[in-house]
Order: structure tokens, then C-alpha cells, then sequence
């Protein structure tokens, strides 16, 4: 059976647990309590929408997002592959605010007043909170990558952020010489979306096999393993041979250095000439989340019984920023953990019930043209963080129905995710 919208709402229903209807228990109906959300993408839009959803009105909430249209970066591989177009991917907020009475505020959220319990603006002013949602996403670690800078990303795109980079890159691709060399670097762990690069390395090499089936595919790659890597490297033999090499940190894969003037990228001494160069850095939580003041080393340490941060219960932190456990950083991750603060959430101010903490992942994966693998698992909340209560992964060897299955469930499954964020 294929991956539908009702079986995705259904399992993600039964997975966090239905969130009841709330007894308002503040008398004037002019001080409801208030909800800011920073951040508009799968845990931002979707705790507003829950929020206010299933507040009936008796949350104030208000969503800070600068742009006026979220591109997914899940899924964006897809489009550098050819089998998805650019406008497939962007979704804007005109349903969050009319239908759902959501404040959308498009502007940067630059600082968090813990004490006053303020979210300060870049366009001026601030906005008072009773619980602040941060769901930032990713930021990138600077000089982790050396001679790479974010002034650098026009020559040398890190498309990790989907949006203008992924067209970039997507233009870069095209303008590649016949057997040019498309080089990436890839990130240290811990990083958005585990399979993410090498689902791009599966897609840049679909492309370049119809359009430029000369050209190589170089991975710098500062880890020892990565996810899925069985999958992806059978699948590689089997429909780009030749084509893609990875050098991995035996190999010097873990001392790299680039020169986007030159479009060099320097492999433990080795200076590789190279066309198109995707740098793909180090990753820490979100700034706003230093800005508050929540943060330990690179990301935002929380609770898993409710997302809150560990260092301010009125604050929680949803998906890439969140240093949580177990789950990976992917955008089905912060949608169900997404769904577990917005039931606290309403529990605290509305006297609601609480329903216990579960969560649940799955990550997609498109090798070639109905060749799609999948990796997930369910969680729980602990004392220590978000812990694996079963996990599955595709086989090598798996049939053909099967894998196209599994793609056209990744399709049923995009559509689905949407649909629960933004309508």
C-alpha cells in the first residue's frame, strides 16, 4: 500500500497523540496567553498550526519568518535530478494566517529576552511571549572548511538551504564542460539529513549520465561511513559505473581545503582542478538559539518529554537546532517533534490534557529513476534524551516493484507533510 496523506495523518496522530480541545482558563478573553514561533519551516509552521488550530481561539500565536514563501529542502535533491520543478517546492504561509488567524510576522527574529520574555526584531520592536517556539534550522560553521566562507557560497554553493542556492547549483550542474568534474565536500556529523549528500550525489549523477555522461563525480567526504552507504554505493555501480569516487578520511578525505577563486579544492596535498564545487560545511544550531542564550557547544540541549530547552522551560526547540537524542536532523523529525511541544505547549496555558512523548522518522532516499530507499524508526522520550524503539532500513537486492514503491511512497509522503504544515 502506498504512503497516503490520510495514513500519514492517521500515523502521525496515533504516533503524538490527538491533541485535545482546551478548557480556557483565562478569564479575559483580551490576555490570552501567546505563542511566538521563530522559524516557518516542518517544526516552525507546523507547531503554529497546531497551536492555533487546536486552541479554538484561545492562543494568541504569532509566526516570525522572514521570507514570504518556504522552500523545502527535503525533496530539493530531486529537482537538481530532474523529476521535480523548483515551484514544486515552495509554499507559502496565506493559509497559516487566514484560516488558522496566525500572526505571520516576515521579518528575522535578532534576539530573545528571557526576562521580559521579549523576541526582539530586525525591522524594530519586539514581540512578548508566554512560550517561545525556535525552530531556526541549520547555520553553518565558518572556516570548517578552509579557504570556504558564506562569501564564497556564489562560487562555491552549499545548497543546504534550500532556496536561491539550490537554483545555483542546479545552473551550475548545467553549465558543467563535457567530462568536467562536479566535486562535493561533505559535512562532519552531526548534520541536517543524514542521506542528504549522497541522495544529491545520486541526483547530480542522473543528471550528468543523460546530459554530460563523461563527466566525474568527485566526494570528499570527512567521514568514515555514512547513512545508507551500502544502498548508495550498490546503487551506484549499478546505474552510474565509473562515474563516482569517494575519498573518505583514510584517504585524506578529512584534510581538505578549497579555493573558489582558483575552483580548486586541495585533498590532503593532492590539488584537484574541479568545475562546480558544492561545499556542504560543518553545521551548529540556528543563531537565534545563541541569542537566547540556550545553547551548549554547537546546538540547543532539550527535553525529550516536551522539546523544552533544559537551561529555560519556556522555551522549546524544535528539529536541527535541537540537540535531542536519537532522532536525526531531518525535516520528518521536526515535524513530529513539532506536534509533542504544541500538546505541552497547550496543556501549560490551556489546562488540556498531555498526551506521553512520542515520536517518529522516516528518510527517503532517490537513487536513480524509481530506485528509492527509505530508513526510519520510532522513538520515545527518556531521562537522557529521545531514544529508538524499532528501526527498518531497505535491502540491497530489493525488487524493482519494491523500490519504485518506495519512491511513489516518498511522493505520497511530501505531499502529506505539506498538507499538515501549511493547509
Amino acid at each position: 500500500m502506498g504512503f497516503s496523506r490520510r495514513n500519514f495523518l492517521g500515523s502521525a496522530a496515533a504516533v503524538t497523540g490527538l491533541l485535545a480541545a482546551p478548557m480556557i482558563v483565562r478569564a479575559d478573553e483580551h490576555a490570552r496567553p501567546k505563542v511566538v514561533v521563530v522559524g516557518g519551516g516542518a517544526g516552525g509552521a507546523t507547531a503554529a498550526r497546531y497551536i492555533a488550530r487546536d486552541s479554538a481561539g484561545a492562543v494568541d500565536v504569532t509566526l516570525i519568518e522572514p521570507t514570504r514563501a518556504y522552500y523545502t529542502c527535503f525533496f530539493s535533491n530531486l529537482y537538481l535530478g530532474g523529476f521535480r520543478t523548483y515551484e514544486s517546492l515552495g509554499h507559502s504561509y496565506g493559509t497559516l494566517a487566514s484560516s488558522y488567524g496566525i500572526n505571520v510576522v516576515h521579518d528575522w527574529a535578532t534576539g530573545v529576552d528571557r526576562d521580559a520574555k521579549t523576541v526582539a526584531l530586525a525591522g524594530g520592536g519586539s514581540v512578548p511571549y508566554d512560550r517561545l517556539v525556535l525552530s531556526p534550522g541549520i547555520d553553518f560553521i565558518e572556516d570548517s572548511v578552509p579557504g570556504w566562507s558564506q562569501a564564497a557560497q556564489n562560487a562555491m554553493p552549499h545548497a543546504y538551504k534550500a532556496g536561491s542556492q539550490t537554483q545555483l547549483l542546479r545552473a551550475q550542474l548545467e553549465a558543467m564542460p563535457e567530462g568536467g568534474t562536479y566535486c562535493m565536500v561533505a559535512p562532519p556529523n552531526p548534520y541536517r539529513c543524514p542521506p542528504g549528500p549522497y541522495e544529491r550525489v545520486s541526483m547530480a549523477a542522473h543528471y550528468l549520465k543523460a546530459n554530460n555522461p563523461t563527466a566525474k563525480i568527485l566526494i570528499v567526504d570527512p567521514k568514515p561511513s555514512f547513512s545508507k552507504q551500502g544502498l548508495f554505493e550498490d546503487g551506484w555501480a549499478r546505474h552510474y559505473p565509473g562515474m563516482i569516487e569517494r575519498i573518505g578520511p583514510d584517504f585524506g578525505g578529512d584534510n581538505v581545503s578549497v579555493n573558489p577563486e582558483e575552483m580548486t579544492v586541495d585533498i590532503d596535498g593532492v590539488v584537484e582542478n574541479v568545475d562546480v564545487c558544492n561545499v556542504i560545511p560543518a553545521q551548529r544550531a540556528g543563531s537565534i538559539a545563541f541569542a537566547a542564550g540556550i545553547t551548549e557547544d554547537n546546538w540547543a540541549p532539550v527535553s525529550a518529554y516536551d522539546m523544552s530547552s533544559r537551561m529555560d522551560e519556556n522555551i522549546h526547540v524544535l528539529g536541527d537546532s535541537a540537540a535531542q537524542g536519537a532522532m536525526p536532523k531531518s525535516g520528518f523529525s521536526a515535524n513530529s517533534q513539532a506536534k509533542v511541544a504544541a500538546n505541552a505547549i497547550l496543556a501549560a496555558l490551556t489546562d488540556s490534557r498531555a498526551f506521553p512523548a512520542r515520536f517518529a522518522n522516516t528518510c527517503w532516499s532517490l537513487i536513480a529513476t524509481d530506485d528509492g530507499v527509505k530508513v526510519g524508526a520510532t522513538y520515545e522520550a527518556s531521562d537522557e534524551g529521545i531514544v529508538s524503539t524499532g528501526s527498518f532500513i531497505s535491502e540491497v537486492g530489493e525488487t524493482d516493484e519494491l523500490r519504485a514503491e518506495t519512491y511513489r511512497e516518498s511522493i505520497d509522503w511530501y505531499d502529506a507533510i505539506a498538507t499538515d504544515m501549511f493547509s
